[in-house]
């Protein structure tokens, strides 16, 4: 049985604040309001990824976590610089992404509430809804061109620095430096004798989602030339994160961008693909004993993992589907042994909001992959293959973060990682729709040709 604190968000009874963790945020809310826009994305994540999320200031019951008051704070300095600068607040304005990122949290918070009808659930669910809404919307805000993104990509390389070595001292000395400032454990997780480094993230897993996911966009940096150190270093120190964690899942987001980034050459028949592995499932689901999602049993690259943990998730979530399709379902946990582990962000979407919230999911990832192939198909018009490679490694760390997915749930610093993609993606885009509508303008093509191009770069930025 699931504790119901644990379910509501848990956490502190009381403040909790290390004094050096409150004169780095101290310090990072200075920054986060002086700097010059383009510079504050530095402070922002720096803070984020390196005070542990169980460092927080409790008021009235509600627990501010260091990450909420940066947000907070951030949000301050969006709306008064939208409110001069009378341009666009978003790179590229108010695209699909943002839509469907937006109504999927609404849902969320709106089903979650609803299904509980408790003040907990509702405190927990505005939490929650600040964490997404208002941390993905600040980054948006603050990535807007590709000198942005650059920009971005070295603080997650400096993080990796700081982070990687931190989890392999773990693996040497069994404790963690980061649980000296509280709100996590000093003493590393452990299974099956295996040391599972955690450094400043709150479970093992998600410390070594964050590596994997990093890493093609870390490739991206080093193919191009952008700022080869670097991506050197954050490529080291995001192989050190992810191998010291110990853990399948990011292995498996690891080793799934890689992939992605292999199928480069066969970028024009990804299609044949796609319906290839659709037969090949269906194929295997007719012919298995067992379900064909069976086979997450069977992953264990670790020797130590809970691969059957996972497929129970799936499979109890698949045949109780009339039981959460509206409005969720409360009481998954009395399916079975450990069900109240939601280690799946499918299910966890599922089960907490209902079809519509897991639909909407689906349709950000669906989006993003949509909008980063017509991207890339315009660039290849264009003859821009730095711009077409740049879209292919976004579209492989977007399937580093659909593969982590189906193995944890992302509920503390990951999800900022997930929210900076997202942005990424939508700050580059525009760039290469502008490129190819100025080609577009000023090359001597026939009428017929020229307005065809139009709007695919119209229907692209939309």
């Amino acid at each position: 049985m699931e504790p119901e604190n644990i379910r509501f968000g848990g956490g502190a009874a009381g403040t909790l604040l290390h004094p050096l963790v409150a004169v780095w945020v101290a310090l990072a809310i200075v920054l986060i309001l002086c700097l010059p826009r383009k510079y504050v994305i530095a402070p922002l994540l720096m803070a984020i990824f390196t005070i542990p999320i169980g460092q927080v200031v409790v008021l009235g019951g509600a627990h501010f976590t260091m990450a909420r008051i940066l947000i907070l704070t951030g949000l301050a300095r969006m709306a008064l610089s939208g409110w001069t600068s009378g341009g666009h607040v978003f790179a590229g304005g108010f695209n699909s992404i943002d839509r469907a990122f937006a109504l999927c949290a609404v849902l969320l918070l709106t089903i979650f509430s609803v299904q509980w009808m408790e003040t907990q659930a509702l405190i927990r669910s505005l939490g929650n809804f600040l964490d997404a809404v208002g941390g993905y919307f600040l980054i948006r805000f603050l990535i807007h061109d590709r000198e942005d993104i650059l920009r971005t990509l070295k603080v997650f390389a400096a993080i990796c620095v700081i982070m990687g070595p931190c989890m392999l001292n773990e693996q040497i000395t069994g404790r963690n430096v980061f649980g000296l400032l509280g709100g996590i454990g000093s003493a590393s997780s452990e299974r099956d004798g295996k040391i599972r480094s955690q450094g400043v993230f709150e479970v093992y897993i998600t410390a070594g989602v964050f590596g994997a996911t990093l890493m093609p966009l870390f490739v991206w940096m080093w193919t191009e030339g952008k700022s080869k150190l670097a991506a050197g270093l954050g490529i080291l120190g995001a192989s050190a994160i992810t191998l010291s964690a110990n853990s399948s899942t990011p292995l498996l987001a690891y080793v799934g961008g890689f992939v992605g980034l292999c199928f480069w050459p066969l970028r024009k028949r990804m299609r044949i693909f796609r319906w290839g592995l659709v037969i090949m499932l269906v194929t295997l689901h007719l012919v298995m004993k067992a379900p064909v999602w069976a086979l997450i049993a069977r992953i264990d690259l670790t020797g130590s993992s809970s691969g059957y943990h996972r497929y129970t998730l799936v499979d109890n979530c698949i045949r109780h589907f009339g039981d959460w399709w509206l409005l969720g379902f409360k009481y998954y946990d009395a399916w079975g042994w450990d069900m109240w582990d939601l280690s799946n962000q499918y299910v966890a979407y599922a089960l907490t909001g209902g079809l519509a919230t897991l639909v909407t999911f689906i349709l950000v990832i669906s989006r993003s992959f949509g909008r980063l192939g017509d991207a890339r198909k315009l660039a290849e018009g264009n003859r821009n293959r730095s711009q077409e490679w740049f879209m292919w490694c976004l579209g492989a760390a977007m399937l580093c973060h659909v593969v982590a997915y189906f193995g944890i749930g992302y509920f503390d610093q990951i999800q900022f990682a997930w929210f900076a993609l997202l942005a990424i993606i939508s700050a580059a885009i525009p760039e290469v729709s502008r490129a190819s509508l100025e080609r577009a303008v000023e090359a001597p093509l026939n009428r017929k040709v020229d307005t065809v191009m139009k709007w695919d770069v119209v229907e692209t930025i939309k």
